[in-house]
């Protein structure tokens, strides 16, 4: 088991009464020189660093770094259990998948993804953990982990149709029966929806129309009911919003400048955080209309370097400054009730 190296002290309670300054905006830069995602667990946060990196940091809920998950090989993709009790790990460069105790830190799991190598992205629906993999051009697919089997069971090559390079993947909190998947690295991009069948098969429901969607696509979400899908794609320069049932023409957009990089719906669905690679990242409400923007600075955002707090109460934001530094910055932006 790997054991998570914490800063003693740093994490600290609070209690009723005890009187707090009004949130403000920070920025902190994480002993990282890459980055990959990020995740909320409400009192921590979780960053990876990605496949050349070995760590993810894990910070409070305001952004104060407090630890490392250290020694894995290539850290990408993040997700949380439904009770944000587990934290997975996508190792594409060791083909695995690992888990952690939130709590304590302590690896608690660890999914070899044989055939399907170079896992990437994460996401859970009820009993199956499902993985983008690929490594090469024409050779990604999906997999599905059975965390209801003991031991669980691992299948790859689960849709019927390949993948450029390892797909990006999205689920929803509440509906169990749906899976999302993103073409990546083509121009016009492709978005598949597939129904989840008897024993995890899935289905094919619908793609996109061909252009809809844009080019390089670099994010993808689902809001809580599955109702509704999120694109961030390099052009067009907005972010969209589909109909799950009818992917031909966005029910709203969200303007972000050149190149979006990242699409987030809150956990109740009522504002869409949205950002390019640019010095802003907007709040959006589901129609399109504006709630509020902050400005980052610390470089660039991240593609899907977005996350929200469980509450709703905070985003986190991911940017990287490649320029001279390598610098990795987290981002903690305090928004507005819808």
């Amino acid at each position: 088991m790997a054991l998570a190296v914490l800063t003693a002290g740093l994490l600290t309670a609070v209690f009723p009464g005890q009187a707090q300054a009004a949130a403000t905006q920070t920025a902190t830069l994480l002993p990282l020189t890459t980055v990959a995602d990020v995740v909320s667990a409400g009192d921590r946060v979780f960053v990876s660093g990605g496949s050349t990196s070995t760590d993810v940091v894990v910070t409070s809920a305001t952004g104060t770094v407090v630890g490392t998950l250290p020694s894995l090989p290539g850290p990408t993709d993040l997700l949380l259990s439904a009770d944000r009790r587990t934290l997975y790990v996508a190792l594409p460069t060791a083909n695995a998948i690992a888990a952690f105790d939130t709590g304590s830190l302590i690896e608690s799991a660890r999914y070899d993804t044989g055939a399907g190598e170079c896992p990437s992205s994460l996401a859970l629906t009820g009993r199956y953990l499902w993985f983008g993999y690929g490594c090469d051009q024409w050779g990604g697919n999906i997999g599905r982990i059975d965390l209801g089997r003991q031991p669980a069971r691992l299948s790859t090559g689960v849709a019927n149709q390949d993948f450029y390079g390892a797909p990006l993947l999205a689920a929803a909190s509440q509906n169990r029966a749906v899976l999302l998947a993103g073409q990546t690295s083509l121009s016009p991009a492709s978005v598949y929806a597939y129904g989840i069948g008897s024993a995890g098969a899935l289905n094919l429901l619908r793609t996109n129309d061909w252009t809809v969607i844009g080019s390089n696509l670099q994010d993808i979400a689902l809001d809580p009911t599955a109702t509704t899908l999120y694109t961030a794609a390099g052009a067009p320069y907005e972010a969209q919003a589909f109909p799950f049932a009818d992917i031909t023409t966005p029910s709203a957009t969200f303007p972000t400048g050149a190149y979006p990089a990242a699409v987030e719906p809150s956990r109740d669905g009522t504002r869409i955080a949205a950002g390019a690679t640019t010095s802003y990242l907007f709040i959006f409400r589901p129609d399109g209309s504006e709630l509020t923007r902050f400005v980052l600075g610390g470089g660039e955002l991240s593609p899907g370097g977005l996350a929200w707090s469980p509450n709703g109460a905070r985003v986190y934001a991911l940017s990287y400054d490649w320029s001279a530094r390598n610098q990795a910055t987290l981002h903690v932006l305090p928004v507005p009730a819808g």
